[in-house]
Parts: structure tokens; sequence; C-alpha cells
């Protein structure tokens, strides 16, 4: 049997369809043709993600700057170690 795919349209049709809970999973599982619990699953998924729909896009930016600042530390190290290494091979280590 092959396995069947939906949209993203569908599911969130069916999951605020299950939300709105006028009719039982059970009939939108039979009007729809998708089972019960997948049903309950993309409901549960909606739900869980709804915070999402309401962000200022600040906490995807924060992030992004976290990311930057790390790799930029890491390049930090990375030549402050090239410039100690350097320093010990030309004999420089005194020197600031």
């Amino acid at each position: 049997m092959k396995r069947r795919r939906f949209s993203k349209e569908f599911k969130a049709k069916v999951a605020l369809e299950a939300i709105k809970a006028q009719r039982t999973a059970a009939e939108l599982a039979q009007e729809f043709g998708v089972h019960v619990n997948q049903i309950n699953l993309w409901k549960k998924q909606l739900i869980e993600a709804a915070p999402l729909a309401f962000g200022n896009g600040k906490d995807r930016e924060a992030e992004q700057l976290k990311r930057e600042r790390d790799i930029l530390y890491r390049k930090v190290g990375q030549l402050q170690v090239e410039v100690d290494w350097l320093k010990k091979k030309t004999g420089l280590e005194g020197w600031v």
C-alpha cells in the first residue's frame, strides 16, 4: 500500500476543524478520509505551533546573531593559536 502524503494546507484545514469541535474526530476522519489518530496528531501540532504565528521574528534574529557570534569566537581562537605559533617560530615570544 502506497503511503499517502497530505499538503500542509489540507492538514491545517483538518486540524482547524478538529479544534472547532463542531464534529467528532471520527466524523472528520470519515469526511476527510484520514485516520482519527492522524487528525489528533495534526490538531496537537497546530496547537503547539500556534505561538509561532504571533512571533515577531526577534527570536529567529537572536538565534542567527548567536550563531554568527559563535563562529566569530571560533575564528578569533583559531587566529590566536596561529599568532602564538608564529611568535614561537620567529622567536618573538616576548613581544606583545
